[in-house]
Order: C-alpha cells, then sequence, then structure tokens
C-alpha cells in the first residue's frame, strides 16, 4: 500500500529497487526520516531488481564466511561442495580485467573491501541467501565446484530480494510512495532541498534534508540508447523495468552535476529472439540463454562470431548481447548437442522460447530461420574438423578444450556437434543496464562539473558512473547497489542531521 506524500522529511530516496532501499534502510538506521519515492505502481515496482536472478558477487575467505552468511547450509551440502574462495585480491583482478582497466580506483576500492560486510549487514536486515547451485556449480565426480567468483544469491532471487527489502523498509517505518514520479530536484544555493513530484496527477514538492538518487539507468528510453549507446539501440530488448529512462541522471544534470563513466557502454545478454520489449515479470530472467559456452553461435550469414568458450560465461555475458545486436539482422542461433544439453541452464526449457530440433546437421540448419542454411553448414562442419580432443572436457574449469586452425578459435569447452537430437535456441540482445551516469566520491556525494560536491544530494545503483566500462564480471550489479546504496544512505542520514542543527 502507498504512503502519503509528506511536506517534509529527512531524507528522500528516488527509486525502488535494491540500491534504493539499501540507501533507505541505511539512513534509517542513522536516525533519519526517509520517504521512498517509486515511480511505478506497486505490481511493477522493484526496478530491475525485480527482474534479476539475485546473484551478488562478495568476497569470502572459504566456507566459514559463507556459513556466517547462509546459516541453512548443511554439513551434507558442504561436504559435497568445493566452494573455494574469492578473495579481495580476485576480485579486484577480475574488475580490471573486464573492464580493460579504465573502472575508478577509488570507487572499486569501496566496492570490493566492503562486499563481504554488507552482505552481513543485509543478512541482519532480514535478508537470506544461498548457494547459487543451478547457475554456478555442475556435478563432476559426485562433487560441485563453484567457478567464476560467483557464489551467492538472495532467496527467491529478484522478486525475493525486493520482498525482503520492502519487508525490512516497512518494519523500520520507511514510507514507501508508489506511483511518485520525481519530476526534478529543488536546488537552492545551500545545494539540494528537496524534489518535485507528481503522484496520481498531482505534483507536489517534498522538502529534505538530503537526497538520494538511485533510480537506475537509462535502458528503457530508446532515444537515449540511441544518443549514447549508438545507431541500431533502439532496437534492442530490454530485460527489466520500463520506468528507468534516466530521469534520475537527468534531473541531476539539470541542476550541474558531472557526467562520468562510459556512457557508450552497456551490460547487454543473449536474450530469447521473440521476447517483448521490456522485460515481463510473469518469465522474469528466463530469457537469458546463457550456456552457449558449451555449444556454437552462428549468425545470418552462417558464421560464428565469438569465441563462445573464451571464458567462464559471467565474464562474458554482459558483452556478448552487444555483439549479437552487431550482427545481421540482430540475431544468432545457439546450436548443441546431446552432449551438453544436460547442462543448459533452467532458461532452455521455459515455454516463451525460439528453438527449433533436427536429427541431422543438415536438417538442422534448414530450420534456422534467416540463416544461410549452406555456410551454416559449411561452418559447423569446419568447427568439428577444428576441435581437439586431447584435453578432457569439464564444465566446472576453463579446460583448454578448443579449436586449432579456425581464424575465429573456440578456447574452452570445445565440443563435436556430433550427437543428435540437435537443438538450436534464437536470441537477440537483451540490454541490462548502462554504463554512464553520474560522478559521485567516496561518501557518495554527488559531485558538480567542477568535482565539488553538491550539498545534500547523494547517488546509488546502476547510475554511478566510473565502475563498469565494456563489460562487467556477473553478480556485481547488485553488490554495487548494496555497497553504494548503505554508503549514500548513511552519508545523506549525516548530511540531514547536520543540515537540521544549522
Amino acid at each position: 500500500m502507498s504512503a502519503t506524500l509528506p511536506a517534509s522529511t529527512d531524507v528522500v530516496v528516488i527509486g525502488g529497487g535494491n540500491a534504493a532501499f539499501c540507501a533507505a534502510l541505511s539512513a534509517r538506521e542513522n536516525g533519519a526520516s526517509v520517504v521512498v519515492l517509486e515511480r511505478a505502481p506497486e505490481d511493477e515496482a522493484g526496478g530491475n531488481t525485480r527482474f534479476t536472478a539475485g546473484a551478488m558477487r562478495c568476497v569470502y575467505d572459504g566456507v566459514d564466511d559463507l556459513r556466517h552468511l547462509m546459516p541453512d547450509l548443511t554439513d551434507e551440502e558442504v561436504a559435497q561442495t568445493d566452494f573455494g574462495t574469492y578473495t579481495e585480491d580476485q576480485f579486484f583482478d577480475d574488475m580490471g580485467r573486464v573492464t580493460e582497466y579504465r573502472c575508478d580506483p577509488d570507487l572499486v576500492e569501496i566496492l570490493v573491501r566492503q562486499s563481504r560486510e554488507t552482505m552481513l549487514w543485509k543478512q541482519s536486515k532480514g535478508i537470506r541467501f544461498q548457494p547459487i547451485w543451478g547457475r554456478q556449480a555442475f556435478k563432476v565426480d559426485g562433487m560441485f565446484k563453484f567457478w567464476g567468483g560467483l557464489t551467492v544469491e538472495a532467496w527467491g532471487g529478484g522478486p525475493g530480494l525486493l520482498g525482503s527489502l520492502t519487508t525490512a523498509a516497512q518494519k523500520a517505518g520507511i514510507d514507501v510512495c508508489y506511483g511518485a514520479r520525481a519530476l526534478s530536484l529543488i536546488a537552492e544555493d545551500c545545494g539540494v532541498v528537496g524534489v518535485r513530484v507528481k503522484q496520481n496527477g498531482k505534483t507536489k514538492d517534498i522538502r529534505a534534508g538530503a537526497v538520494v538518487i538511485a533510480s537506475g539507468g537509462f535502458q528503457a528510453n530508446p532515444e537515449w540508447r540511441t544518443r549514447y549507446l549508438g545507431p541500431g539501440w533502439d532496437l534492442a530488448r530490454v530485460r527489466g523495468s520500463r520506468f528507468n529512462t534516466g530521469d534520475g541522471i537527468r534531473m541531476a544534470l539539470d541542476i550541474g552535476a558531472a557526467p562520468y563513466g562510459h556512457w557508450s557502454g552497456c551490460h547487454a545478454v543473449g536474450w530469447e529472439r521473440n521476447a517483448p520489449e521490456f522485460g515481463d515479470l510473469s518469465v522474469g530472467d528466463a530469457f537469458q540463454k546463457h550456456s552457449y559456452p558449451f555449444g556454437i553461435m552462428v549468425n545470418a550469414n552462417g558464421e560464428r562470431f565469438v569465441d563462445e568458450g573464451a571464458d567462464f560465461r559471467n565474464y562474458t555475458y554482459a558483452k556478448y548481447g552487444s555483439v549479437i545486436l552487431k550482427q545481421p539482422n540482430q540475431f544468432a542461433w545457439q546450436i548443441f548437442d546431446q552432449k551438453v544439453t544436460h547442462l543448459l541452464r533452467d532458461e532452455y526449457r521455459i515455454r516463451q522460447i525460439t528453438k527449433v530440433t533436427a536429427d541431422t546437421l543438415e536438417g538442422l540448419v534448414t530450420k534456422l530461420e534467416g540463416v544461410n542454411p549452406d555456410r551454416a553448414l559449411a561452418s559447423i562442419q569446419a568447427y568439428n574438423d577444428a576441435v581437439q580432443t586431447d584435453n578432457p572436457f569439464d564444465p566446472n574449469v576453463k579446460d583448454g578444450r578448443g579449436t586449432t586452425g579456425l581464424d575465429l578459435p573456440k578456447s574452452n569447452w570445445a565440443n563435436t556437434l556430433s550427437d543428435p537430437p540437435y537443438e538450436a535456441y534464437a536470441v537477440t540482445c537483451g540490454i541490462t543496464f548502462t554504463f554512464g551516469g553520474l560522478r559521485i566520491d567516496t561518501t557518495g556525494n554527488v559531485l558538480d562539473t567542477d568535482f565539488d560536491p553538491i550539498p545534500g544530494l547523494y547517488a546509488a545503483g546502476e547510475l554511478v558512473g566510473g565502475l563498469f566500462y565494456f563489460n562487467y564480471p556477473g553478480g556485481t550489479g547488485l553488490m554495487s547497489g548494496s555497497v553504494f546504496g548503505r554508503l549514500a544512505g548513511n552519508s545523506a542520514a549525516s548530511a540531514a542531521d547536520l543540515r537540521g542543527s544549522n
């Protein structure tokens, strides 16, 4: 149920997803009165958080750390699982490597070093976590082995996380206003002092000691996508909320905030070719198709166009969507045989898929809609001839089982396509969130174009620029939203208290 818009409060949080609620909870525990403005109606609330699978990349030194975070883990589960470790150094290395070392070192320092503590803080707010059994570990010789530095997800995925955050906010006495669209920031010589809001057709000003913007990127705005990401991006499907149109970024820029980060970059994945324009809450994240490392992908010309086995899925999936968008007619087909179909993620088994099967490769290529069949068959045969079988296939490690002699190699997990029936799935580009946003300092304070702090204005979540360039380590979005949401909420509460005492 939506709260009534107040005339004033200590802290206003713009947005209704993970980062926003972390900011609100943090501000509230530091003594501030808090109002959350969620643009969407209650049944569509939660931004992109509601559409995620709930994975969160965090530092842990071993199973004892994980058992503190996930006390429901049984001795039997621990005995049959190799959780490994994910150290701060590994997290730093992953952030640097996948962003081509462009990520802001000060922001990454905060993200990495506060990740473990922030997860425990969320747990203290009633958020439950579990291992990502089904998507980040395969059972080999009786043991599950986690890979790619990604081990933990929120109980119930994105919807479960949002529900728990909402419950925590209600218990803390935080007012959540649905259908409340922030129009502009109220800025005076002393900084930001409130927000202009429209709800139920009526406009109202809310005065505040501080404002936190956590309303997501501009991925649901086709005009901005085309302006900043480039031609063709208006054709991408939006994986998540239709409400993330960049309003928070725009209203901050309007009062002189500094843009920052990779404005022509984004997180974009392989997505069901015939998915709707925006995310469908009844399907959630299941339109994604992320088992491509175990097969091959061909475009309309019948040609492979990426190294499907370049790295673990969670280090390549966020950039391969943009590669698919650049293919003729913005689509591709993922092809598998029966040696690996048992490894395909659950998203390949939903009803809303574009799938074809055949008992022969010759028959399969004729069913790949929009694809040159002769060239596709030639590409598959050339790939089959190039597969090296010296190294055993192992989905839990980068097994080095690759190809030789191809202009475009496959570096790991290469198996011949030789065991029928064959399966193929059509994908296009699904955009998750944009990388460009606002410049903040290490307190979460938004900076102006002179790089001076704008008093009373803070930011968290997808609209924080400077963290991600070119690519993204899986699970870092929710972690970033949590860390910087908590930071921004704490700083906003302190600023509101200081302003109130003057």
